[in-house]
């Protein structure tokens, strides 16, 4: 029997600047809001992940040639490319939020799973700490945050977990699918649209609070110029979801997906599946996270990463299988 959670209501709406033309205001209601009217979230189990059904459909997935032009400096946008229409046929549920430290550790916790040795920043240098873990990744976390220090089988074991304790059937995303989820009917590169000065109402990124925090450059390229109020990893659902009813599909943690990464599209699956295969070494993390900069807290930004390293910015959401 699944717990049902309250209703999420969700409601249009759009600002306009005085210097808004008519155009522009058109555009970002057509880009910038989706119609969906509300969002119902449910769980199968009281320690299981807060889950919201998404229904199939399309998308051109990959970076747009607006996209293309604004980040035409940034090498990695052509992992993005060629943009490609992908049709999802069949409807998934999705994780409300990534998994969070009480959620894994109720799966740690049932299965005695040991998850240690992590990547963790000192001082703006990357070190292996054999001690840190999900349960200590450096910083200070609360249990509302989510999971980091997670690896891609750390992330497989657990949703295998849930799905002998479920019965259902529990996965990570595929890059398409995650990318559906993360666009919620929008086509600008992030779903709240292209102002990137936006981004501290919807996510937790690199912004103004990092870079006084952590001694980082203020430069509109290294960082968001807003200021978000979290130096570290958020608690889940601290700022506005998309249309989707979706909260952190950009910043707070990297996310896995079940795809192996490939360095373009070309080839890659056009039904929504993950484009696997056998002893791949490096998974694809999508997302950002709190250290996210403007380039790379984006839709369709797809980052290569080694598959057995687990570090500090990095966690997950899963899929369940309709």
């Amino acid at each position: 029997m699944a717990c049902i959670a309250p209703t999420l209501k969700l409601t249009a709406g759009i600002m306009r600047s005085p210097n808004s033309s008519p155009m522009a205001v058109a555009l970002g209601l057509l880009i910038l809001w989706a119609p969906i009217a509300s969002a119902e979230e449910y769980k199968d189990c009281a320690q299981c992940p807060s889950m919201v059904d998404i229904a199939a459909g399309s998308l051109m997935m990959g970076a747009s040639p607006t996209e293309l032009k604004t980040w035409d400096r940034v090498e990695s946008v052509q992992r993005e490319q060629p943009q490609h229409r992908v049709t999802i046929a069949h409807p998934f549920a999705i994780g409300r939020y990534p998994v969070t430290r009480q959620e894994f550790a109720a799966f740690a916790s049932e299965t005695a799973y040991d998850a240690k040795g992590c990547w963790v920043n000192v001082s703006e240098k990357w070190k292996l700490g054999q001690s840190n873990s999900w349960r200590d990744p450096g910083y200070k976390q609360t249990e509302r945050d989510p999971a980091v220090c997670i690896g891609l089988e750390d992330a497989h074991q657990y949703a295998q977990w849930l799905s002998r304790k479920t019965g259902h059937s529990y996965r990570l995303p595929s890059e398409a699918e995650w990318e559906y989820a993360a666009r919620a009917g929008t086509t600008a590169s992030r779903f709240w649209g292209e102002d990137a000065s936006r981004a501290c109402d919807f996510a937790n990124v690199a912004d103004l609070t990092g870079a006084e925090a952590m001694h980082w450059s203020k430069a509109d390229d290294v960082v968001f110029q807003c200021r978000d109020g979290y130096v570290q990893t958020a608690p889940v659902g601290s700022f506005k979801p998309n249309s989707f009813g979706l909260f952190d599909m950009l910043g707070n943690v990297w996310q896995w997906t079940e795809d192996c990464f490939h360095q373009d599209y070309g080839g890659a699956p056009s039904d929504g599946s993950a484009w696997a295969e056998p002893g791949c070494k490096y998974g694809v993390l999508r997302g950002g996270s709190w250290r996210g900069n403007p380039s790379n807290v984006r839709a369709a930004f797809r980052r290569g990463f080694d598959s057995h390293i687990r570090d500090e910015i990095s966690g997950f959401r899963v899929v369940r299988t309709q």
